[in-house]
């Protein structure tokens, strides 16, 4: 049985007949109608049959299967009073797990503690799993390797209660390898049961775990681009070497020729701590997406970057799309110690599932190594309805790359005439621009880099809160951390972070005066929030707050 994309009006979420209290978490989340995804699978998913759902990164998929689960739960309930976990959703990596528990939250608000949602994908102690598990919440989410440890040692048990079984990116599943934990997982599932797989792709994987799982299903092959297609998503080029890259960003950046929310791509952790480090140097913030911190912190990391903290998030290219070979399938023979840290860097890569929020902007800093590394980065932005751009650097070893990518674009749009647009960027219009830039990249060394990461780690050791009651049992250990050498990173002038109105190319003039006034009057909103704060406490600070504002 399959659906097609096929034209047809579009439903609002009230047309599913679906509870108020669900409605109403979808109206406070700002959804207004649902994506095509949406659409059409919520009715079959509502019916309780067994679904195979195609569809790009993006186009909402999570919400496809977390609206019709909640509403059978809710549904369930007015039938029982026994509290039972009745659906358990998998997912390949911790942070998909955390965003997909983390929807569910968002979507079960209003019920409060009539639907409790569980996610026992962090690396918590076996004591912390049993007692989430004892309050019999209503959904698990997990990785497969966590679900079959906590079904083996009878800490969940689903044989009577289990009614939905639900995979996110089931084409992932087999090369993080947990073809071995799947199988073992569905030993513990009763016969009768609804089964939900989602994917990008219909690889050769997904088909061999629709067998495994999926009985008579519906299968949803929706007929959308791999990207937006058209005026929602905008690809531009830059030819540039590595010696003029950093400069061009910095100008780009700081004459607001990108705006919004921008995610930076570069090759390497080390990268992204280079190019945070030279873009400090110029007030230029941003935050870095580091595979190697531990999951809540990388989570913690996005949520500020969706919450508006930051504007620039800089994040290295996805280990699996640069090199597939280091994620192998699962064999009989255990992994080495190499291999499964490598694994555990490739789940916590940023190609897939990653909720950015409203970004407007991908930056190839670094051109990605092949073509899935492109569509994965470029998927980042023009989500849903949004449009979004995306600026690659291209340099000359990297125009065959960047024309295989083309010709991708170009049967995407059905365009054989399709190319990259130049963004049109005239260096002799910003010399002065190059020369700051070139010596703010030059003073970044190997020792700042190291250092700043290490001043990074040590940060959340202070703020780590299992470490906590180590630190006061062991004050010692604390002292010497604190007192620890001083870090040699990069000195910041703080006068590099102002643009001088004789740098400003005539044509953009008006856009920086513009931004200049907003900052003064910004600046001057701030003053006199302080002169009002002190006037009552000290008329000394009142002056130095006027004198100051005067310099």
């Amino acid at each position: 049985q399959t659906s097609m994309d096929e034209p047809g009006p579009g439903l609002n979420f009230h047309e599913f007949e679906l509870d108020d209290r669900l409605l109403r978490d979808i109206a406070r989340l700002g959804w207004i109608s649902p994506t095509l995804v949406q659409e059409k699978a919520i009715p079959f998913l509502l019916e309780g049959k067994d679904v195979l759902i195609r569809a790009r990164t993006g186009s909402g998929k999570t919400a496809a299967f977390a609206i019709p689960i909640i509403q059978n739960v809710l549904r369930y309930k007015t039938e029982t009073a026994v509290r039972e976990t009745s659906v358990l959703v998998m997912a390949p990596s911790q942070d998909l797990c955390h965003q997909i528990a983390k929807v569910f939250a968002s979507l079960t608000y209003s019920c409060g503690p009539l639907i409790r949602v569980a996610d026992l994908s962090s690396k918590e102690e076996k004591a912390t799993h049993r007692h989430l598990l004892a309050e019999r919440p209503d959904i698990v989410v997990s990785t497969p390797g966590r679900l079959r440890t906590v079904l083996a040692d009878g800490t969940l048990n689903v044989r009577e209660s289990l009614r939905c079984v639900t995979i996110d990116e089931a084409d992932l599943m087999f090369t993080f390898g947990f073809e071995k934990d799947l199988k073992e997982v569905l030993k513990h599932f009763p016969p009768v049961h609804q089964s939900v797989l989602c994917s990008a792709t219909l690889e050769e994987d997904v088909t061999q775990m629709k067998k495994m799982v999926l009985r008579n299903p519906v299968i949803l092959k929706l007929e959308e681009p791999q990207l937006a297609v058209g005026t929602q998503l905008t690809h531009y080029q830059i030819e540039a070497e590595e010696v003029d890259k950093a400069a061009i960003l910095y100008t780009v950046l700081k004459l607001k020729l990108i705006q919004g929310k921008c995610i930076i791509f570069v090759k390497s952790v080390d990268r992204c701590y280079r190019l945070k480090l030279f873009l400090e140097q110029f007030g230029i913030r941003s935050c870095i997406l580091n595979s190697e911190l531990p999951i809540k912190i990388r989570c913690h990391t996005v949520h500020q970057f969706n919450q508006g903290s930051y504007d620039i998030i800089i994040a290295s290219d996805e280990l699996m799309a640069e090199n597939p070979a280091l994620v192998k399938k699962k064999s009989d023979k255990k992994p080495s110690t190499k291999q499964l840290l490598q694994q555990t860097e490739a789940e916590s890569s940023v190609s897939r599932g990653i909720d950015f929020q409203c970004v407007s902007c991908v930056v190839n800093f670094d051109f990605p190594s092949d073509l899935n590394s492109y569509i994965h980065r470029a998927g980042r932005t023009a989500r849903g309805q949004n449009n979004g751009s995306v600026l690659s650097f291209v340099g000359i070893e990297e125009l065959e790359l960047k024309r295989n990518v083309e010709e991708f674009l170009q049967t995407l749009s059905n365009d054989a005439e399709f190319s990259m647009k130049d963004f049109n960027f005239n260096f002799d219009e910003v010399e002065a621009f190059r020369y700051r830039a070139k010596d703010a990249w030059r003073a970044i060394t190997k020792i700042s880099i190291r250092e700043a990461r290490i001043k990074e780690l040590k940060m959340e050791i202070f703020n780590s809160e299992k470490l906590k009651s180590f630190f006061e049992e062991n004050p010692r250990d604390l002292q010497t951390l604190r007192h620890d050498r001083p870090l040699h990173t990069v000195h910041v002038q703080e006068h590099l972070g102002d643009v001088p109105e004789y740098l400003v190319p005539a044509a953009l003039k008006p856009m920086v005066d513009i931004m200049n006034a907003k900052r003064k009057k910004k600046m001057s909103e701030k003053y006199a929030a302080a002169k009002k704060r002190a006037k009552s406490d000290n008329p000394l600070l009142v002056n130095g707050i006027d004198y100051m504002k005067k310099g």
